[in-house]
């Protein structure tokens, strides 16, 4: 048996006799994750299966720091910087930051490393329901992600923070409207401006879009809008459809008229009530919570005035 297996056979006796104890919330640095969640390319039925494990920090001297060094010495399988790089990947699966973990924190592992990102994607690989659709952006509030599908296919997932329980996100169908590189919050205080990159609009009513901005470990933080890693707002903002106006694409309308829809835009899901789980917790093993998507995307209600103009062209069209 091997060290790392030794290590992780120990850590599910313990589990099994004591519940999880949560990680002090943080702040994700989103250049050191990038390389991650940039892997995603490629056939996704390449893409392999992946199981998951539990991990407890320990340390015989009750130390912190000895026992996050046996941690990336044992997932870097006696590398400590393999295991470094590779605690960010178990950081992001968990949502908290391996810094902050503490003697007796308890870590959900993977059983393989170094892989497509969409080896760990809580959405299915495939989605029948959207194999019409060229592009469908999903965000599912209760896990606290976001998928991208191309023809029902998954090509990106990562993870998100959605509004605060004083301003949620709506769920609902909308569309990719107008987007900016660049744009400061209207709601930033005269001092503090918010500064937001990659922004893309889906509710141009409420001034609600996806953008990049610090992610906080914990669950929805935001003041309505979606944040996302800047790797992945990045992504989005190249990858997604804007609408077409008669004052052009990818702009405010401005009293313009909309010619075509953006990229199809779901949210769905319940706000949690703290932070997301995305892992269930059984005695033996944690198993990583698969999204259900609703058959059709246009089951999911629609979110504006304007998805409702655009379902009653389209259904009589039919």
């Amino acid at each position: 048996m091997t060290r790392r297996n030794l290590f992780l056979l120990l850590a599910a006796a313990i589990i099994g006799q004591f519940a999880p104890r949560a990680v002090a919330q943080g702040f994700i640095n989103q250049a050191a994750v990038a390389g991650i969640v940039n892997t995603q390319d490629g056939p996704v039925d390449e893409v392999p299966d992946v199981f998951y494990e539990y991990y407890v920090l320990s340390s015989s001297r009750n130390n912190t720091v000895q026992a996050r060094s046996t941690f990336y010495y044992v997932i870097g399988e006696g590398n400590m910087e393999l295991g470094k790089e590779r605690s960010k990947l178990v950081g992001l699966l968990n949502r908290v930051l391996i810094e902050l973990a503490q003697v007796g924190d308890t870590l959900v592992v993977p059983t393989r490393f170094d892989l497509d990102f969409r080896a760990y994607s809580p959405f299915p690989r495939y989605y029948p329901g959207a194999r019409d659709l060229p592009k469908l952006f999903i965000i599912h509030k209760t896990i606290q992600a976001f998928a991208a599908y191309e023809h029902g296919e998954l090509v990106r997932w990562g993870i998100v923070n959605t509004g605060a329980k004083e301003s949620p996100t709506p769920t609902g169908r909308y569309n990719f409207n107008w987007k900016t590189e660049y744009k400061v919050s209207s709601l930033s205080p005269p001092d503090e401006p918010w500064e937001m990159y990659w922004v893309f609009n889906f509710h141009e009513e409420r001034g609600i879009h996806i953008h990049q901005y610090a992610m906080p470990t914990a669950g929805p933080e935001s003041h309505g809008c979606v944040r996302l890693l800047d790797p992945d707002a990045e992504y989005m903002y190249n990858w997604a459809d804007s609408w077409k106006t008669t004052l052009g694409n990818g702009v405010g309308s401005e009293n313009g008229k909309i010619l075509l829809q953006g990229t199809t835009v779901l949210v769905v899901g319940d706000d949690p009530e703290d932070k997301p789980q995305p892992f269930t917790f059984k005695k033996r093993y944690p198993v990583l919570k698969l999204i259900e998507l609703p058959e059709n995307p246009y089951d999911v209600p629609p979110g504006t005035d304007q998805q409702i103009t655009f379902d009653q062209s389209r259904t009589a069209s039919r």
